[in-house]
């Protein structure tokens, strides 16, 4: 066993250089204790940091935070900050292994990049492996492939860079990802490669060292806060952005290494005030804030300051060095990986969001396998003599990208050979907007643009108008001469109404009041107004058990009226006349465009059965029924666009014919994507309720 270093082992001279000044200096004020690894296959051992089981139990507070807000997301609702908290561990945890081996015999890059697979890459290849085989067995053929893609950028450490192409309001539910909770840890990976480059380059410059890593690392956070506002997507998923995080980390290693004496003043304190911040992040912020941004800093402070207060501080070695928290940390790696793929597999399965007892379930079963993989398969992988391990690994690894990009690519299918499967899919996946249109913007916002007629004619509104996108574009392409100048301002969950708040979505109020402005003005001739009119506004009579729909507001007077139970419903229709009402006024054509009918009977997906077993499906008849209380919403719409002055457009009239509407082709092809969207195909072809407002020659 090797033992640590201390200050006796070395005499020293009587003048040293600077940087030597500093860590004798460090070492007087009592730095903990370094391990030395031996040295093996030729490489120069690494210096690690002493065990301190405070920090598994800080890990222990990151992974029931992560744990927590995943199964049960109305109950610890700021739970995901312990990625963020994850983050400043790893990058004090691999900043003392750097600076110890720079310090002592110079930093071997392949012994370290050795121990990092040794580290990461047993749990990995296992789990990847295992989603790979339970998504042959459960998946259709296009979440198949959407696996696929997700296990070669794991097996990549691409994650990231994956989940923010594919991000957009109509990318698939986070909660039937498997693999997505892979982007936090592509984000650690590609903070191995570049740190210690980083680090070397700054050791050096000497006394330059802090000042270049300190510089990074604010430049990293600045453009974190530039980012999330407009590019809220790309400050979540970029390394650029979120590197920050582990340079704090980092920083902490290097006072906690050099100068010591500036971490040691009143560490109790620093104890109880790290865990509060870590305390108000979990009971303030939430999802539909402004994330990472300044919102970032409560969690990787709070970690700073406990991690800084040393394994003797009252919080740290009473209640983070315990042994259930102790415990939980030495597995949290193998329970972050294990965690999510369970609970993404049982909603696949469920067709729904799981029950509460479910989701409890899985992450007991997760918690389980976390062990057993600690236990059996990650501690003899990191403890085996020889290189074998490290080459096995890294084959295993190599392979689960080539199996993933072979399911990516369609080489590789899932069990079933029923064709009908393949029309679901490719239903699911029909979706065009906005192709054939040109970005440009208006008023600081993004907006799509095509045409060239003499009426200029906004579509304002959500998802529910871009579906219509289809049938614009194939009309331009078909007439060009013909149709109107087209400007689609969209936001996918949020109502074009007036003093209506999504609370999901900060953006949502301020984006709808800037194109309201734009439309009272001279650049527009008239205005399509759309929306999923079924999603909002029926939530009066929704089950107040459905958390998830209970997040529109309308403020009146500073005052909140929900939407569900609050009477926010009545206030909104009403505000949605005036919205009309003015519009008119201000000498614009307005049209009012119904929602199109929705429900689970019009859900594709739905009719797949029996995943778990004999997986088969039920082709979709032509028709389903009107839902009662879609019909009567769309009376009422009708009754206020007749009264305020605007063209009614209804899809029903085209789609349904005594009470039976249209959902598929008489071949059981679907024409929905999803339980509330028209497919592209269809649209493109059949929708030609919309062509009022986009020909000319109909005005």
């Amino acid at each position: 066993m090797s033992r640590p270093l201390r200050p006796a082992d070395t005499k020293l001279p009587t003048r040293l250089p600077r940087r030597e000044r500093l860590r004798e200096r460090a070492r007087a004020v009592a730095t903990p204790p370094v391990v030395v690894e031996p040295a093996l296959h030729g490489h120069a051992p690494l210096l690690h940091p002493k065990y301190r089981p405070d920090i598994d139990g800080l890990r222990a507070v990151a992974v029931l935070s992560v744990l927590g807000f995943h199964a049960f997301p109305m109950w610890v609702r700021g739970g995901f900050i312990g990625v963020d908290i994850f983050f400043v561990i790893s990058g004090f945890l691999i900043s003392m292994i750097i600076y110890g081996s720079m310090d002592a015999t110079g930093f071997d890059y392949g012994r370290f990049y050795e121990r990092r697979i040794r580290r990461i890459f047993p749990a990995l290849v296992l789990v990847l492996a295992m989603s790979l085989l339970f998504g042959w067995y459960l998946l259709l053929p296009g979440e198949w492939e959407q696996l696929g893609k997700h296990a070669a950028a794991g097996a990549a450490f691409v994650s990231n860079f994956a989940f923010w192409q594919e991000a957009g309001y109509f990318d698939n539910l986070a909660e039937t990802k498997p693999l997505l909770h892979l982007w936090s840890l592509a984000i650690e990976e590609q903070f191995y490669i570049l740190w210690p480059l980083l680090l070397a380059f700054a050791w050096r410059r000497k006394g330059r060292s802090l000042r270049i890593v300190g510089t990074v690392g604010a430049l990293s956070f600045l453009l974190n806060v530039a980012t999330v506002h407009g590019h809220a997507t790309a400050a979540f998923y970029s390394p650029l952005s979120r590197f920050w995080e582990l340079f704090l980390g980092g920083l902490l290693a290097f006072y906690r290494a050099y100068r010591p004496h500036v971490l040691t003043k009143r560490p109790d304190l620093q104890s109880v005030a790290g865990l509060g911040l870590i305390v108000f992040g979990l009971c303030v912020v939430r999802s539909n804030m402004a994330f990472p941004g300044w919102w970032a800093l409560p969690p990787t402070l709070g970690a700073f300051l406990c991690i800084s207060a040393g394994p003797n501080a009252v919080l740290n070695r009473t209640l983070l060095a315990a042994r259930p928290m102790v415990w939980i940390g030495l597995i949290s790696y193998p329970l972050y990986l294990w965690h999510w793929p369970l609970l993404a597999f049982a909603r696949i399965l469920e067709g729904r969001s799981p029950s509460t007892e479910l989701r409890a379930g899985m992450l007991l079963l997760a918690a389980l396998l976390a062990w057993l993989t600690y236990r059996f398969y990650e501690r003899p992988a990191r403890q085996s003599p020889g290189s074998r391990a490290v080459w096995i690994l890294s084959g295993s690894m190599v392979v689960i990208a080539a199996v993933g990009l072979a399911a990516a690519t369609g080489r590789l299918h899932v069990r079933h050979d029923d064709a009908y499967f393949d029309k679901v899919s490719a239903a699911a996946r029909d979706w065009s907007y906005p192709d054939g249109m040109a970005p440009v913007e208006v008023a600081g916002e993004l907006m799509y643009r095509l045409g060239a007629g003499p009426h200029r004619v906004l579509f304002f509104g959500d998802s529910h108008v871009e579906q219509y996108g289809a049938r614009a574009a194939e009309l331009a392409k078909a007439s060009p001469g013909t149709v109107n100048t087209m400007l689609f301002a969209t936001w996918g969950a949020c109502p074009p109404i007036l003093q209506v708040t999504d609370e999901s979505n900060y953006r949502c109020a301020p984006r709808r009041d800037t194109v309201m402005q734009y439309a009272m003005g001279s650049e527009v001739d008239a205005v399509v107004l759309g929306g999923c009119w079924n999603c909002y506004l029926l939530h009066d009579k929704a089950d107040p058990k459905d958390e998830a729909a209970d997040h529109y507001v309308y403020l009146e007077g500073g005052a909140k009226r929900r939407f569900m139970g609050g009477g926010g419903v009545d206030l909104a229709l009403g505000m949605l006349e005036q919205e009309i009402r003015a519009l008119v006024a201000a000498k614009k054509r307005v049209f009012l465009l119904l929602d199109n009918p929705i429900g689970e009977d019009f859900e594709p997906a739905n009719f797949v059965k029996n995943r778990w077993g004999a997986l088969s499906s039920v082709r979709m008849t032509p028709k389903a029924p009107l839902p009662a209380d879609q019909k009567a919403l769309n009376d009422r719409l009708r009754g206020i666009a007749e009264r305020a002055g605007a063209v009614v457009i209804d899809p029903s009239a085209s789609l349904c014919e005594s009470g039976e509407c249209l959902r598929a082709r008489p071949d059981g092809t679907p024409i929905y994507k999803d339980a509330v969207h028209l497919r592209a195909e269809f649209v493109r072809g059949e929708a030609t309720w919309l062509d009022p407002a986009v020909d000319s020659t109909k005005w």
